[in-house]
């Protein structure tokens, strides 16, 4: 029986509104219920306070050696009978302690680097992997069984410590039913977004609070560089952009599409949510992500330096990018598996194609520049 305790955030493994490829509602009564995705942000901010991050990590370490403890962030989600299989298979029993969005993840590893409450972590992602990496949180450890692809998404200089476990693309995403109603053509490109014609359409999740958000902003810095991006957020809040606090806020509240009366077309989520838009009895998504303005977040496991069971967190880490779990994660966690032999679900491969060249911001880059980026896009979006 796989046991949960939650740190830092209240935090919920469910199914619900709340999860990191963020799949999208649809304005109908009869669409489907929208799933969760990754959505890594619980509303929360990304930066850490020092003082309440370390209060979180209060716990006590495990002290069973059959005990393998589990640091994920609240988005982790995987079928039950595979942890159930996973518990037979190797004898070890498996606690998830849920830490927030991916941010929060990442700052208490960092600050519990050599002591640390678990064994294993899940959800450090490439723009916070860098400040873990560099505390000496993890330790050198590489699945033999990794799958050959997985190589594509390692992270450059932290490669031996952490494991690419999924990705994802997150973009602008548009409602096609109100620019078809309203005759107008939908926005292409990130500079697009500051056209008077689509002033006061467009919402997002913060940067500081909201792992997507940071993503966004992660967009417009590999976009437009590093002395220009400014001045394009500058011109995105003069054309009435909006910003909330959560993804949830932004797609379910705000978002024309998103099934809460919004009345904003054009939204930042992920390129896996159009098929979730599908309505009963049709055979095309009433939304499309715009591939020429994605980001792509991928998410590592890792053996926690100083770990109370090590062999029981490589297990975990070989386990996470076996072939079982790999072709759960599209279902489970709406994200893309690092194995490309596993199967997508037949919508994802039709209506949830991945950018061929998604925005790139190097991630020793991102660690370096991160607080800095935070402070001056807070003056523009929130000052």
């Amino acid at each position: 029986m796989t046991h949960f305790r939650t740190l830092g955030l209240a935090a919920t493994l469910t199914l619900g509104l709340t999860s990191c490829s963020l799949l999208s509602g649809d304005e109908t009564a009869d669409a489907p219920t929208v799933p969760a995705q990754t959505d890594i942000d619980t509303d929360a901010a990304i930066t850490s306070d020092d003082t309440a991050q370390t209060s979180a990590m209060a716990a006590p370490a495990p002290t069973t050696p059959d005990e393998v403890v589990l640091f994920a962030h609240d988005s982790f989600a995987v079928p039950e009978e595979l942890v159930a299989q996973f518990e037979a298979d190797t004898g070890f029993q498996l606690e998830i302690q849920l830490a927030g969005d991916a941010g929060q993840l990442a700052n208490q590893i960092s600050l519990t680097a050599g002591s640390p409450v678990a064994d294993v972590a899940f959800g450090v992602d490439n723009t916070y992997a860098g400040r873990a990496v560099e505390a000496g949180a993890f330790t050198a450890y590489t699945p033999s069984d990794l799958p050959g692809s997985a190589e594509a998404h390692a992270l450059p200089d932290g490669g031996a410590a952490l494991t690419p476990v999924d990705f994802g693309d997150v973009c602008v995403n548009v409602d096609n039913v109100w620019f078809a109603n309203n005759g107008l053509v939908p926005p292409q490109t990130l500079r697009d977004l500051t056209k008077p014609e689509y002033e006061d359409l467009f919402v997002t999740p913060g940067a500081s609070t909201s792992s997507p958000g940071m993503a966004f902003l992660l967009a417009s810095v590999g976009e437009f560089g590093l002395t220009e991006w400014q001045g394009y957020w500058e011109d995105l809040m003069a054309n009435g952009a909006k910003v909330t606090s959560g993804w949830t806020d932004a797609y379910t509240a705000e978002f024309t599409a998103g099934g809460g009366g919004g009345d904003r077309p054009i939204v930042l989520s992920y390129a896996s949510s159009p098929p979730s838009t599908i309505p009963e009895g049709f055979w095309e998504p009433t939304t499309s992500a715009l591939l020429d303005t994605c980001f792509r977040q991928v998410e590592y496991a890792g053996v926690l330096d100083g770990a109370a069971n090590p062999a029981g967190a490589q297990a975990v880490v070989d386990w996470l990018v076996s072939p079982e779990v790999q072709a759960s994660i599209p279902d489970s966690m709406y994200m893309y598996p690092v194995d490309d032999e596993v199967a997508l679900p037949e919508l994802w491969a039709q209506f949830a194609p991945l950018a061929e060249e998604p925005i790139v911001v190097h991630p020793g880059q991102i660690e370096e520049q991160r607080e800095t980026w935070l402070r001056e896009w807070a003056d523009i979006a929130t000052g």
